[in-house]
């Protein structure tokens, strides 16, 4: 399971250090291959194990093409996704159409997020940050059920 935070750099040629704490479950989860995608609703990247890419994938592959909207998220995520695969020093390489998408240039934040991460442009993140400390949660009545239904 991936959570936390993590800020990092991306180097000259658009690739980040995964954090030690989770190269290990990366090389046992998928040997270190994963698949980069677009988020359909927020402005980050979205980053898989392949294995976990795979079976998103096929429930993807099961919308319907007669739905503009449908089709739109099969061309965004499927048509959009990248395969990488981690290099020998932890390094993963965002290409360049991904990082156009999220806004990411030099600093980028790594969300962990169960079995995927969210990558976020730095500057797009600690605004999301601080409006949830100004904030909080936007008032939605189910989800603050389900949040109560949780024993935090």
């Amino acid at each position: 399971m991936f959570r936390g935070t993590h800020y990092l750099s991306n180097d000259v040629k658009g690739r980040f250090a995964v954090p030690m704490r989770y190269r290990d479950q990366l090389m046992k989860a998928s040997s270190g291959a994963l698949v980069i995608t677009v988020h359909p609703t927020s402005p980050c990247l979205l980053i898989y194990p392949t294995p976990v890419w795979n079976e998103i994938q096929l429930k993807i592959d099961k919308f319907s093409n007669t739905r503009t909207e449908k089709h739109d998220a099969q061309l965004m995520l499927v048509g959009l996704a990248d395969d990488q695969e981690m290099d020998g020093q932890g390094r993963v390489l965002v290409a360049a159409h991904l990082r156009k998408y999220a806004g990411i240039e030099k600093k980028g934040v790594l969300v962990g997020q169960g079995k995927k991460f969210e990558y976020w442009q730095e500057d797009r993140w600690n605004a999301k940050l601080d409006n949830w400390i100004e904030n909080g949660l936007n008032k939605d009545e189910e989800l603050e059920e389900e949040i109560a239904g949780l024993s935090l």
